[in-house]
């Protein structure tokens, strides 16, 4: 009797083992590329090519998931960011995606950088399904959660750096003649256009528009032709190695005008420093996020740990590459939207998670400029200040501008 009592025992205890671990289970919910112990993250990076100013990006992310993995990972999940060149080619980009969903199962493709690289994978993410996650690339296209609900991008758009450029020419020079080069891309265009819409009823003050491939060697000619034009104010639409070749070409000529810099070719490091310091002197731009180069943040929180992570994680780095604050800034975001998530690491709950963001705070934007997003808002970053290179470091000055142009933070 008491052999078959401990039978029944048994038999209970191991029912009740089996029903726990089946309960603990079914709270867990797996999409490819998770299990238990880790997240495959993937990414492509334009490591070669016109674009290879960028590939910085894609290094510190790789860096912050290294030392989020030494901190013990995420919910106890080791990160592995698998993350694939595509020298700013869309058909490579193409390419690089389908193997990182079809070979690699992925989770997610994260900031993957490019107007046109995403321009090309965006609709065979959303048909896999596949989050296409806080790309890196202000194209307003990211932001449309109807027609492609598994595109978020993250950086303010293009169109509103446009339009602040315009109010700003239209406050300061009223009678400008303005001359405009642009890349002759998404990138490129989206920019003008806000430009042009911001404008309005004064797009007559564009003389002259002029227009380069990514696969020119300079935009030289034409930047002569704006200035034989008679533009005194130069709006350069340009990525970062024509951004740095146009700077020198601009003091080369002797031409003085009022330039405006696209924030994405607003890097020190990378541009500023290649075009001459000196050279650059007077450009305006926008930011969202911290200068490492500017004193003014040595004693700012963020600040301290982002430099602490550069010197642990990516030593003899170029602080002044702005490619490591931008890395930063999304990363640190990633990894707050797949520890909300738990142990339901669907791609349904990524990017619902992602779309649920409220005043998040991260370390590298500037002061006054939160996260946020929902269903219907896939911009996270929507805020920018603008700013002045004085020929050692950018000054902010002015408010905090909301992506609707006009309307200060508040």
């Amino acid at each position: 009797m008491a052999r078959k009592d401990l039978t029944i025992e048994a038999l209970t205890l191991t029912a009740c083992i089996v029903l726990a671990s089946t309960q603990a289970d079914a709270q867990k919910k797996y999409d490819p590329g998770v299990s238990d112990t880790e997240i495959k993250i993937g990414n492509i990076m334009p490591y070669s090519g016109p674009a290879s100013a960028y590939g910085v990006i894609g290094k510190a992310s790789e860096a912050y998931f290294r030392m989020i993995n030494d901190q013990g990972g995420i919910n106890g999940r080791k990160i592995k960011f698998i993350s694939y060149d595509d020298a700013y080619s869309p058909p490579k980009t193409v390419e690089q995606a389908r193997k990182l969903v079809e070979n690699d199962e992925v989770l997610l493709v994260f900031q993957p950088l490019g107007t046109s690289g995403n321009t090309a994978i965006q609709k065979y993410l959303n048909t896999k399904k596949v989050p296409q996650l806080f790309v890196a690339s202000g194209a307003t296209k990211w932001g449309d959660p109807k027609g492609f609900p598994w595109t978020m991008g993250f950086q303010p758009n293009y169109q509103s750096e446009g339009r602040i450029f315009a109010k700003f020419i239209l406050e300061q020079k009223p009678d400008a003649r303005i001359g405009v080069l642009y890349q002759n891309d998404d990138f490129g265009k989206d920019v003008l256009k806000g430009l042009k819409d911001g404008l309005g009823a004064k797009t007559s003050l564009i003389v002259a528009e002029a227009n380069y491939e990514v696969s020119d060697p300079t935009a030289d000619s034409q930047i002569v032709k704006l200035k034989t034009a008679g533009a005194d104010v130069f709006v350069d639409l340009t990525s970062p190695r024509f951004a740095a070749l146009a700077i020198r070409k601009v003091a080369e000529l002797g031409w003085k005008p009022m330039h405006f810099l696209s924030s994405v070719s607003g890097s020190i490091g990378s541009v500023l420093q290649p075009a001459g310091l000196e050279n650059a002197k007077g450009v305006l731009s926008t930011a969202y996020t911290k200068d490492p180069s500017d004193p003014l943040w040595n004693n700012d929180p963020g600040m301290i740990k982002w430099n602490a992570f550069m010197d642990k994680y990516m030593p003899g780095a170029n602080k002044a590459d702005q490619g490591h604050v931008s890395s930063y800034m999304a990363t640190q975001t990633l990894v707050e939207v797949l520890r909300r998530c738990g142990d339901d690491l669907s791609r349904e709950n990524i990017m619902r998670q992602a779309a649920s963001l409220r005043d998040l705070e991260v370390d590298v934007l500037l002061p006054g400029i939160k996260v946020n997003t929902s269903p219907t808002d896939f911009y996270p970053v929507e805020q920018m200040q603008m700013r002045r290179f004085d020929g050692r470091v950018w000054e902010l000055f002015g408010p905090v501008i909301n992506g609707e142009v006009g309307s200060p933070a508040g």
